[in-house]
């Protein structure tokens, strides 16, 4: 029997919040994405737990065995568990009564069985026992195994009560899809037959989708199928997705981790990633971003301007965009500007210059300086 012995699912924390449950009678089964991972191997973040116990009763057991719960989402079935210092999210089972394709109408339930039927993806179905055992109700291991996406039922029904699930069928391919067995058919038709359901969900769901989508390794393939099933187009007018597969392959080869901003600034102009409803500090960042990849500013300049690391944003995105060779060049160039320092104090002007023209000159002689590739000396610039 397949089993999970991870380290997380043995720690003394986890293990204490399944006793708090099953001591008091409960079942505790590891659920979504905590399995998904550890049975994938990859990085397990958040531990999330299901229970036939209701809210109450989980917070009663939690302080009956010394932890400390949170009701951080009680009227929907999830109290957080604190066990040294470790968040666990504990959901009582549930059911779907009613839904409008953003937000379900939910019942608590006995059954493992009902609480799976109302997932996403067989892959996320997936429960397992505190021992680490594996509980699958929806025959959703040969899938994980494989590496398939796949709705649970059929993707028209899944798709239609949440609207959502469209693109997180795209985000969870990027992530976890097998890129060379390419997309389920079935699963992109019952995408295309309901793009207009998109147009009801919140930009900020979607901008949070969207942005997970990118950070995945090679977003590329599914942001493809995202165009030529019509969703790009509906959830982004505007939007052009030929520089992102270059901008991986840019990525790769200059050993840059992926960036979710970045590679929205490869696809989105700034009037159509505005709309996606980001935070300030992402958006001024996507907008510096494509300026100056559209400018002619030197990549010296720009690790000058920015850092080496900063720098190395637009560069990338500026070769996808002029669908160039990464080469080791680049960081050189970028490293030597950021080294350079202006040699220039605004003291060193005054008094012959003062207020709005003192400004004016700075920033003469630091257009003169960096034209030099930053060679000019303090005294040949002050000399002119």
């Amino acid at each position: 029997m397949k089993r999970i012995t991870e380290d997380w699912i043995t720690k003394k924390a986890t293990q204490d919040v399944c006793a708090a449950l099953t001591n008091g009678g409960a079942q505790a089964l590891f659920v979504g994405g905590c399995v998904r991972n550890a049975l994938l191997q990859v990085p397990v973040s958040d531990i999330d737990i299901a229970t036939d116990a209701r809210p109450d009763r989980v917070v009663e057991l939690a302080q009956k065995a010394g932890l400390k719960p949170i009701p951080t989402g009680i009227d929907h079935g999830t109290v957080t568990i604190i066990s040294k210092g470790i968040p666990h999210e504990v959901t009582t089972f549930r059911r779907d009564v009613e839904t409008d394709g953003r937000r379900a109408v939910v019942a608590f339930s006995d059954k493992v069985e009902e609480d799976a039927a109302r997932r996403d993806f067989t892959m996320n179905a997936l429960y397992a026992r505190p021992d680490g055992t594996i509980l699958d109700p929806l025959d959703g291991l040969p899938d994980l195994q494989a590496r398939r996406v796949r709705f649970i039922g059929a993707a028209r029904d899944r798709i239609r009560e949440d609207y959502l699930r469209s693109l997180r069928y795209f985000r969870f391919h990027a992530w976890y899809g097998d890129a060379d067995a390419g997309f389920d058919a079935d699963a992109l038709a019952a995408i295309a037959s309901n793009l207009g359901g998109l147009e009801t969900l919140s930009r900020e769901r979607v901008g949070a989708e969207m942005l997970k989508l990118l950070a995945a390794p090679d977003p590329a393939p599914s942001v493809a199928a995202m165009r030529s099933s019509g969703v790009l187009t509906r959830l982004l007018p505007g939007a052009d997705d030929t520089a992102l597969a270059i901008l991986v392959k840019l990525e790769q080869d200059a050993g840059a981790s992926p960036e979710a901003i970045r590679r929205l600034a490869a696809i989105a102009p700034v009037e159509v990633a505005r709309t996606l409803r980001l935070s300030r500090a992402q958006l001024q960042r996507l907008t510096r971003m494509r300026d100056e990849a559209m400018a002619t500013t030197s990549v010296a300049e720009l690790g000058y301007r920015y850092g080496a690391a900063g720098g190395l944003h637009e560069t990338l995105l500026r070769g996808a965009f002029q669908e160039q060779p990464w080469s080791g060049d680049l960081i050189e160039a970028l490293e030597h500007g950021a080294a350079a320092s202006f040699p220039i104090k605004a003291v060193d002007l005054i008094p012959a210059f003062s207020g709005p023209a003192l400004g004016a000159k700075l920033a003469e002689l630091e257009a003169r300086w960096i034209a030099s590739d930053f060679a000019l000396s303090r005294e040949e610039l002050l000399a002119k």
